[in-house]
């Protein structure tokens, strides 16, 4: 067992140098802003707590929760293949707290048996007092939906209060990420912590029936995370609720006094407003029904209408300032020097690589995290030492130093310029194709109408 316990001891210092890097970019860079609530929800450092929380961004769910513990190392239990991709990544990952599971569907029947070595010394770390992450979605999805649990978090809980003789009070701390969007930079991103589920009380019904026990704490997880999260149960007309949430919801917010852009006060906004919205669509009153599905049907005609002229939701909300537009691309014409020197070190240290990954890239939710994953750990550094190394041999330190220290600043001025871009040719895309894109305006502003009376 000593053996198996050494993999997951606290690395110390090192770690520690790690982990501040990631939370620098993580937190200030790659999001606009983050926001952890309910932190003092967290049991103290040496009681065994196992935090359980839905997956729905890939790396990024664990990032976020990783980050939010500012004084303690969390070991995280995930997915094998990303183990699997070289021998230098294996031992990388283990050693930032990074476990292995297996799961029958990826990894085949055979690699099962593998979860053994994991579980136990799991099992060991979490009644020595250590905190672990599990997501008993075991896979992930772009949906803001709770899916189906698998037991294997419960069981691994009651089996390291058993290692312990029972003697020492385990917990579950429910927790949830949540994003204002799944793609791309500069979004803002939630963690949200629960109340602590003590599985003490089930002890004596684990003894006699451990599958009841578990099924009944796993009751009390689930509902506690699906709480905390916007989880939209009607999957019929997801897409439709979805859209609905995103161009309704600002509004639906600011009537209520909430700042949308606050995500922790938007997120119980939004899920006030699914809820009304479900409730609506499923009352007795057939006219209020009616109107709900005459909402969700027009929320689908939007949403394909933006989908098919390449714009966003943003570019149906007002009219087009020509004068306004003008001035935009008079401006980006302005930094445009600007833009192509910042470009040559975000191609080498985000674009190309992108490009690379993104063409064997099957499943879109790692978009996000081979993004923050390639530049951070691996382009970044690489290429600050060599730019350290020429600039400073040839135009002294210091300003190799200053240059280097400059390379996040420089990409996000690259990636802004970029965005502001593309949104400035979709406004003038609107302004030029006004029989396309008006007509889209007057769908959007009826169903914000519609809305407003079915939802008053």
């Amino acid at each position: 067992m000593k053996k198996e316990k050494e993999k997951i001891e606290k690395p110390g210092c090192l770690y520690e140098m790690f982990k501040a890097y990631v939370r620098f970019f993580h937190d200030k860079i790659y999001y606009k802003k983050t926001y952890v609530v309910n932190p003092e929800a967290v049991p103290a450092e040496g009681i065994p707590c196992l935090v359980v929380s839905n997956h729905q961004n890939c790396m990024n769910d664990p990032l976020g929760l990783v980050t939010s513990f500012h004084d303690r190392k969390l070991h995280v239990i995930t997915r094998a293949d990303v183990f699997m991709v070289s021998p230098v990544a294996d031992k990388f990952l283990r050693s930032i707290g990074l476990l292995p599971a297996f799961r029958l569907d990826y990894e085949g029947e055979g690699a099962l048996g593998k979860n053994a070595e994991t579980f136990r010394a799991s099992e060991q770390a979490l009644i020595d007092g250590k905190t672990l992450l599990m997501y008993p979605e075991a896979g992930h999805q772009d949906k803001r939906w709770l899916g189906t649990f698998s037991f294997g978090y419960t069981k691994m809980a009651f089996e390291a209060a058993e290692l312990g003789n029972f003697e020492k009070e385990v917990f579950i701390l429910p927790a949830c990420n949540h994003y204002s969007h799944y793609f791309g930079m500069r979004n803002r991103m939630l963690v949200k912590f629960g109340t602590p589920i003590s599985i003490q009380p089930y002890y004596e019904l684990y003894k006699t029936k451990p599958r009841t026990a578990q099924r009944e704490v796993n009751k009390l997880v689930r509902e506690q995370i699906s709480s905390l999260m916007l989880d939209i149960r009607d999957l019929e007309h997801y897409n439709d609720i979805d859209f609905i949430r995103t161009t309704y919801g600002e509004d639906y917010a600011k009537a209520k006094g909430i700042d949308p852009n606050d995500l922790p006060e938007r997120l119980l906004a939004d899920k006030e407003l699914v809820a009304r919205m479900d409730e609506a669509y499923k009352s007795d009153d057939a006219d209020k029904a009616s109107a709900m599905a005459s909402a969700y049907d027009l929320a689908c005609l939007v949403r394909q209408g933006i989908a098919e002229h390449g714009i966003t939701d943003e570019h149906l909300k007002k009219e087009v300032n020509p004068i306004a537009l003008g001035f935009k691309l008079l401006m980006l014409l302005v930094f445009l020097p600007l833009w192509i020197f910042s470009w040559w070190p975000s191609m080498l240290v985000y674009w190309i690589p992108m490009s690379i990954f993104k063409a064997k890239m099957k499943d879109p939710m790692f978009e996000g995290t081979l993004l923050f994953g390639s530049a951070v750990l691996f382009t970044l550094p690489l290429f600050s030492l060599i730019t350290l190394l020429v600039v400073g041999i040839n135009s002294g330190w210091l300003s190799a130093l200053v240059y280097v220290a400059l390379f996040p600043l420089i990409m996000l001025f690259c990636w802004k310029y970029a965005q502001c871009g593309k949104k400035t040719l979709q406004t003038l895309k609107c302004l030029l194709q006004p029989k396309a894109i008006d007509p889209l305006k007057r769908m959007r502003k009826d169903l914000h109408a519609l809305l407003k009376r079915v939802l008053k």
